[in-house]
């Protein structure tokens, strides 16, 4: 069980400092909380990623974007925890004392089977790019193309597939070029409930010129991912989001932290010094390789054309097409696209795994 007191934050403590917390226990919500444990309100990732998609601060207090009328129940009763969380679909709800002090917090998958509570099964086309190089990653790949590269005892893209497949994506499309015998022996010798389809460049066509050889083969909302990152969120919201904006592409973008490792000076018009900053520290939204696109974008590519998918996106910026961002934390993307970061992933993985 959970302890509480990682899953409360102080009143005083600031956005960022939420976004790390709720890296750390993953579960999706905090309890903000005075001194005494008395419950304030509630801050979780959605309330994070509507203020950073309005251009928030992540340096301003918690109580720009924490919920000042969260769902609770009083001790005396406990025993409705389970109806109200099923009532109002929420994943938890903490338990008061007279004084309003949080005493215990339950979690839905704490009070039923987790075979009960399924995730959405959202069952679109996942286009996996499958056919690049992977020059930044020799010399394993002048062995093994980037997408068998072992992460642990998985490849990597059995990862990615695995990982869609639980939220009941069937269909999976691999551009494939470099090596691509391998990669289909691969998955040929697996047992498997979906099916693999492969788009095969005669030449390397870019992320977004291999999309154009899809013509005529996907007709709805797809995901397009590459094939050297992992995405830990909920694939079924991404989705959702994703309709609800009525976009035509969504990037899922990563928060991801850059701190100056050096005293940085800020000079005035003079060229003279008026402020110096000891290591500040920048927050970038960064493009993780997956996207969630509707198929009309797939006509809107060239044949036989090297073209990479930020290209159609700055097409479509030209023209005022909705394109959306889903942000996620840094936390939940982790990319091997080079040495260091393959090591990264692997070290990130099994000490996940040791945490179950």
């Amino acid at each position: 069980m959970e302890n509480i007191d990682n899953l409360m934050i102080s009143e005083l403590d600031t956005i960022k400092e939420a976004l790390v917390r709720l890296d750390y226990t993953a579960k999706k919500i905090l309890f903000v909380t005075d001194a005494e444990k008395k419950l304030l309100g509630t801050v979780t990732d959605g309330d994070i990623r509507r203020w950073i998609l309005r251009n928030g601060d992540l340096n301003s207090n918690i109580e720009e974007v924490m919920n000042r009328n969260p769902v609770y129940l009083e001790e005396v009763n406990e025993d409705e925890a389970l109806s109200i969380m099923l009532e109002k679909t929420i994943d938890s709800v903490p338990i008061l004392d007279e004084r309003k002090n949080i005493i215990k917090i339950i979690f839905l998958n704490e009070q039923l089977d987790e075979e009960i509570i399924k995730k959405s099964n959202i069952n679109s086309p996942v286009v996996i790019m499958a056919g690049g190089l992977g020059t930044r990653l020799h010399p394993y790949t002048k062995i093994l193309p980037k997408p068998l590269i072992p992460i642990g005892d998985t490849p990597i893209i059995e990862r990615i597939v695995n990982k869609f497949n639980s939220y009941g994506c069937k269909d999976f499309y691999l551009t494939v070029n470099y090596k691509k015998n391998m990669i289909k022996s691969y998955f040929n010798e697996l047992e498997k409930n979906y099916a693999i389809n492969y788009i095969e460049e005669d030449k390397p066509l870019g992320t977004g010129g291999s999309l154009s050889l899809l013509k005529g083969k996907i007709n709805e909302t797809f995901f397009v991912s590459n094939c050297d990152i992992l995405i830990d969120t909920h694939y079924d919201e991404i989705l959702k989001y994703h309709k609800e904006k009525g976009n035509k592409v969504t990037i899922i973008s990563s928060l991801k932290n850059f701190v100056i490792p050096y005293g940085v000076f800020r000079l005035d018009k003079e060229g003279e010094i008026n402020k110096i900053e000891e290591k500040p520290e920048y927050s970038y939204l960064i493009n993780t390789g997956m996207y969630v696109l509707e198929p009309e974008v797939i006509n809107d590519i060239p044949d036989n054309t090297f073209f990479n998918l930020p290209d159609i996106l700055e097409i479509y910026m030209k023209k005022n097409v909705k394109i959306g961002v889903y942000p996620i934390s840094e936390k939940a993307w982790m990319d091997m696209g080079q040495i260091n970061e393959m090591q990264d992933m692997i070290d990130r993985i099994e000490s996940n795994n040791r945490g179950k």
